[in-house]
């Protein structure tokens, strides 16, 4: 009981800090990096549904994101539609190529669905390029600054930042339900033993087309509010493996199979990123490599992610606290001096 309430305390704190901190952050550059942790939690969590719970290590998500960019901006510069819209409309088409890339990939597993998944993602980054009339190729895609709500561009970095927080919550309200759910379990049976599960009557295929589905269209919807928040955007900087990469080691890193594992990877990834891109210029790989180093200590010393060691930490301070009173009340006082 006292450790749900001390959760209940630290998520209503977390909560009121990510309420303030657009009023307290008055630095674009430490706005912006708020920004983008909230943007990458979203799409780690989004991969968390996939690859954390189901277990499918998916290093093509980036297609999804790319393919939420790449609608929403189309149609809005093309047809006039409104980026609003394109929210809905890049998640349906996530969904739908999800979907379609499910079918076949699912029949393989371990490495071969992973690579698998890394194909399709070149496949559409090529084809991006190719039909360059429709996409503008290799160009990319500049989105004219024109300020307004209906355009879903703003002169204000903190509306940006709240827009970013209604996703990021809405990514942790489908990650609990998920979480809490026999869409959950199954995906954690799946996961553990996926032959086992089959044999207890659940269906596999069917589950893990529920997870890419969800995991597909929250990577869309934030691929939209990407393209709408940078205003510029390319295939490779959309269709990117190291993107992929990127956001399954967020996942990874603060705890797959977890509601709030992606959101604590984000808040150490992202800032340790930024404090590598202007620590070393001159090294743009610099941060793949220190990645690969904490993935390595992470994987071989922690293999459930920083997440469950923290959730321990205050049951274990409880506890020292209590030894700590014993000792002081089992001690003699002498009061003959």
């Amino acid at each position: 009981m006292m450790q749900l309430l001390s959760k209940q305390k630290f998520l209503i704190f977390f909560g009121i800090f990510l309420l303030v901190t657009p009023f307290v952050v008055q630095n674009k550059f430490y706005l912006n990096i708020f920004i983008l942790i909230l943007l990458y939690a979203t799409i780690a969590g989004a991969w968390n549904i996939l690859g954390g719970y189901g277990g499918q290590l998916s290093l093509g998500h980036a297609i999804f994101f790319g393919l939420g960019a790449y609608s929403s901006s189309l149609l809005y510069l093309k047809f006039g539609v409104s980026p609003w819209l394109g929210f809905i409309i890049a998640a349906v088409i996530s969904i739908v190529i999800g979907v379609l890339i499910g079918w076949p990939a699912f029949r393989l597993k371990g490495t071969y669905f992973t690579l698998t998944t890394i194909a399709f993602a070149e496949v559409i980054r090529h084809l991006t390029l190719y039909f360059k009339n429709v996409t503008n190729g290799a160009i990319g895609v500049n989105i004219r600054f024109d300020p307004g709500i209906k355009n879903l561009i703003f002169r204000e970095y903190s509306a940006y930042y709240f827009l970013v927080l209604v996703l990021f919550v809405i990514s942790i309200a489908i990650a609990i339900w998920v979480d809490k759910t026999k869409v959950g379990y199954y995906l954690k049976a799946i996961r553990e033993d996926e032959d086992g599960a089959e044999t207890l009557g659940i269906n596999v295929t069917k589950y893990k087309m529920i997870a890419m589905a969800i995991s597909a269209g929250m990577t869309g919807v934030a691929g939209v509010f990407y393209a709408q928040y940078m205003l510029f955007f390319e295939p490779i900087s959309v269709f990117n493996l190291n993107f992929s990469i990127e956001i399954a080691l967020i996942a990874i890193i603060g705890g797959v199979g977890t509601v709030y594992g992606p959101a604590l990877g984000a808040f150490i990834i992202i800032p340790l990123n930024e404090l590598l891109r202007s620590t070393f210029p001159s090294l743009s790989g610099m941060n793949y490599l220190i990645y690969g180093i904490v993935l390595i200590l992470i994987v071989s010393f922690l293999p459930n992610g920083l997440l469950p060691i923290l959730k321990r930490i205050p049951h274990k301070l409880k506890n020292l606290n209590k030894k700590n009173i014993k000792v002081v009340e089992g001690e003699k006082v002498d009061y003959s001096s």
